[in-house]
């Protein structure tokens, strides 16, 4: 499924409570916890995307393991700033590649062959 797909609010709120296996007021309460932001309409009606549903459905996962909201909120503020994290040490890591690849490339310009290379002999004077 596309991102843009995934984060189309398109859900209204019995909808999204059915899928996500809750009550409609338990989307209402998280809403107000600050768990879920779900878009709303130009008259105010909520509008739930699949990524909504797959919060929610992670969300019930840590109260079912016992984990109260305030809990379930910062878990799900570390899994956010994780995952931001590693997408940024992706990136480095593939700039880091690229540069040592470009490295190599440059280097390889410079070297001579070793049966192109001239043998040069020192001679000391005196002794």
């Amino acid at each position: 499924m596309d991102n843009e797909r995934f984060n189309r609010a398109v859900y209204v709120i019995s909808v999204a409570a059915e899928l996500a296996g809750l009550h409609p007021q338990t989307l209402r309460i998280y809403e107000r916890k600050g768990l879920v932001e779900p878009s709303r309409t130009g008259g105010g009606s909520r509008r739930y995307s699949d990524a909504d549903i797959a919060l929610l459905s992670r969300i019930q996962e840590l109260t079912n393991e016992g984990m109260n909201l305030a809990g379930a909120k910062r878990v799900l503020e570390l899994e956010a700033r994780v995952a931001e994290l590693e997408a940024k040490l992706g990136a480095t890591r593939q700039q880091t590649a690229d540069a040592v690849a470009e490295a190599h490339r440059e280097h390889r310009r410079d070297l001579v062959p070793l049966h192109q290379a001239q043998s040069i002999t020192i001679y000391k004077r005196g002794g």
